[in-house]
């Protein structure tokens, strides 16, 4: 009966434990997405030392830095990143030999 009583309490208490444990957790979020407040000022200053002091930097204010979109080769299906990518009859290609071999193909009537 004993080990009954003590396993519940021991429960119990590891519950409430989890509990504080989450809403720190939520607060130290929280404080990172506002700029950093009392909880966080450990992580904004190694953010900081990371982004040359946080002056003038883009990823300084919290704001995520999205990666450059990949693009399908409309020859070949690769997906390369879309600032390498090259341009040709409004498709992108992911090299020049792919972009020369699309546009020498024959087109609508021709391709008969």
């Amino acid at each position: 009966m004993r080990n009954f009583i003590f396993l519940i309490v021991l429960f119990f208490v590891s519950q409430w434990l989890l509990k504080k444990l989450r809403r720190a957790n939520e607060r130290a979020q929280q404080g990172e997405a506002q700029g950093g407040g009392a909880t966080a000022g450990g992580a904004s200053g190694a953010q900081r030392a990371r982004n040359g002091n946080g002056n003038g930097n883009g990823a300084s204010n919290g704001a995520p830095q999205l990666a450059d979109p990949l693009i399908r080769c409309a020859q070949c299906g690769v997906h390369t990143p879309r600032s390498e990518s090259i341009v040709v009859a409004g498709e992108r290609f992911c090299c020049a030999d792919h972009a020369r071999h699309y546009a020498s193909r024959p087109t609508g009537r021709d391709a008969r």
